[in-house]
C-alpha cells in the first residue's frame, strides 16, 4: 500500500483492530495453516505520537479483557543490546566521523536479526506471560534493521512460545 494511501488510525480502525485481536479465532490462531500470524499496521511518521497513544490504549483495553500483550520496542531493544555489548557510547562518539552508509553497515552487523535481535526477542518472550506480541519501533530502526528480516526469523521462534 503506498504511504499516501495510509491514514492515521481512527476510531473505526482502532475498534476493528481490537475486535480482531480479542477474537477467540485470532487468539487460538485458527485457520492459519500452522503459521504464526503477523499483522502490520502502517502509518505515516508524523502520526507516530498518535499511534503510541493508540498502542497503549489497545494494550489496556485488551488487558481489561484478560488478554495479555507483550510489547517489544525494536529501538529500545537495539539500544539495550548495544549497551550490553559495551559499544553504545563508542557508536555515539564515532557517529560524526563516519558516513551514513558506514553507520548502516555497522548497525546491520551488530544488530543482525538472526544472530542478535531474534535471540534477544526470544529471551524476552521466555520470561513473559503473554497472549499477543506487539513489535513497535520499526520505523525508528529503519533502514538499519528491516522488519521483514525480523518477521522471517520470528516465524520459527514465536511458533513455539
Amino acid at each position: 500500500m503506498p504511504m499516501s494511501d495510509v491514514k492515521a488510525c481512527d476510531k473505526e480502525s482502532y475498534d476493528h483492530l481490537f475486535t480482531i485481536i480479542s477474537s477467540e479465532r485470532f487468539l487460538k490462531m485458527q485457520g492459519l495453516g500452522n503459521e504464526v500470524p503477523f499483522f502490520i499496521c502502517p502509518f505515516k511518521p508524523e502520526d507516530t505520537n498518535q499511534m503510541v497513544r493508540y498502542e497503549k490504549q489497545l494494550v489496556n483495553s485488551l488487558f481489561n479483557k484478560n488478554i495479555k500483550v507483550k510489547v517489544i520496542n525494536l529501538y529500545d531493544l537495539s539500544i539495550k543490546l548495544l549497551e550490553e555489548r559495551g559499544i553504545f557510547k563508542q557508536i555515539l562518539e564515532m557517529e560524526q566521523q563516519v558516513s551514513k552508509e558506514q553507520l548502516k553497515e555497522l548497525f546491520q552487523g551488530v544488530l543482525d536479526p538472526e544472530a542478535h535481535l531474534t535471540p534477544a526477542i526470544a529471551d524476552e518472550l521466555d520470561y513473559a506471560d503473554y497472549d499477543v506480541l506487539f513489535l513497535s519501533g520499526v520505523g525508528e530502526v529503519f533502514p538499519y534493521i528491516r522488519s521483514h528480516n525480523i518477521l522471517n526469523n520470528l516465524q520459527s521462534t514465536a511458533k513455539y512460545k
